[in-house]
Parts: C-alpha cells; sequence; structure tokens
C-alpha cells in the first residue's frame, strides 16, 4: 500500500485526460470556472475575488489534497481527494488511520456534457483503492445538486443516506443531503 499521493506516479493519464496533484500556477485557471455561478453554488467556499480564491488555493493543505484536470493541456476541472480517518473504537483506532477518502470536484461549464468528469473520477477512484490502497471512498452533496450526485451513481457509487435539511446553504435556506460510497471490493467486483 503506498501512503502518499506524493509517493505515485505523476501524471495519470486516462483516453482523454491527465490528472497530476495541483500547483500554485494553477489557481488562475481554476478561478476562471470555479467564480462562475454554475460552479461556485455548490462550492463549500464562494470567493468574491480572486486574491480570495487563490490565497485559500495555495495553502499547503489544499494544494495537498487538490488534482488538476487537463485535456490538451487546458484545465477543465479540479479533483479532491482527502485521506481520512475512519470511526473505529478506541482499541483498533490505529487501524482505521487514513484507510478512507472523501472525493469531490468541480468541471468548468464549457466542458461539461462530454464524459469527462466521468473519466475523471473514475480515475480518481482508481488511484484511491489501487494506488493508495484505500478501503473505501465517500462523496457528499446537496441533493438539489443532480449532476453531482448524478456522477456519483454512473462511476458505481452508492447512496449511503438521504439527510433532510441538514445542510445550510449560503443561500440562507436548509437544503438535503445526499452521501455515497464505495469500497474497494465492490470496485474489483464490478
Amino acid at each position: 500500500m503506498i501512503s502518499s499521493l506524493d509517493d505515485l506516479t505523476w501524471p495519470v493519464r486516462t483516453e482523454r485526460l491527465t490528472i497530476r496533484p495541483a500547483i500554485a500556477a494553477d489557481a488562475p485557471s481554476a478561478w476562471a470556472y470555479r467564480r462562475l455561478d454554475d460552479v461556485a453554488r455548490w462550492m463549500t467556499t464562494q470567493h468574491a475575488v480572486e486574491e480570495g480564491f487563490t490565497a485559500a488555493f495555495v495553502e499547503p493543505a489544499r494544494l495537498a489534497r487538490t488534482l488538476m484536470i487537463e485535456r490538451d493541456g487546458q484545465i477543465i476541472g479540479d479533483l479532491m481527494l482527502a485521506p481520512e480517518d475512519a470511526w473505529a473504537q478506541a482499541e483498533v483506532a490505529a487501524d482505521a488511520k487514513s484507510i478512507q477518502a472523501e472525493l469531490g470536484w468541480s468541471m468548468d461549464p464549457a466542458h461539461q456534457g462530454h464524459g469527462y468528469a466521468t473519466e475523471a473520477v473514475t480515475a480518481l477512484i482508481r488511484i484511491c483503492f489501487e494506488g493508495l490502497g484505500l478501503r473505501r471512498v465517500v462523496a457528499l452533496c446537496f441533493a438539489e445538486n443532480a449532476p453531482s450526485w448524478r456522477l456519483m451513481e454512473r462511476v458505481g457509487m452508492r447512496r449511503e443516506n438521504h439527510s433532510v435539511r441538514d445542510s445550510l446553504h449560503r443561500t440562507g435556506g436548509w437544503m438535503d443531503g445526499y452521501g455515497y460510497a464505495l469500497l474497494a471490493e465492490e470496485w474489483r467486483a464490478r
């Protein structure tokens, strides 16, 4: 098992895409699509100005969990791979350290509808299970974010929960949320 993204061989190539760790110089390209209303409305943090976005983007902890998606050398989206500990009882907690990951993504709307997100997230899951040796991946979204939960289903994740009005959106409304997951053995059985 590989313990860190730094231990993997980069870039990872798919049929049409290149996936690689983010660098500080990627901030302007990511800002170009993350500032758009269709993308920003679902992001955890919405920045009003590029400087604020860049400051957050280049934080070492964020860069360490961000991967960029390129098509023909152009950045078209990004992925989040955030390893985390699984819940465990105290006596076995050491065995649950960094054994799963939360996944996330955002795509430039100009490149949506061509299967790039499905291709990129499938590669991300492969990285998690085959490269990092994780046992489980999870992803969360607002229930109203249909493109995100449909993507989760396309890549083989299963909906594990539907929480009712548990997520406060920046617009001031409480929204339902969905949680999806996939186990390594489910991935291998595909």
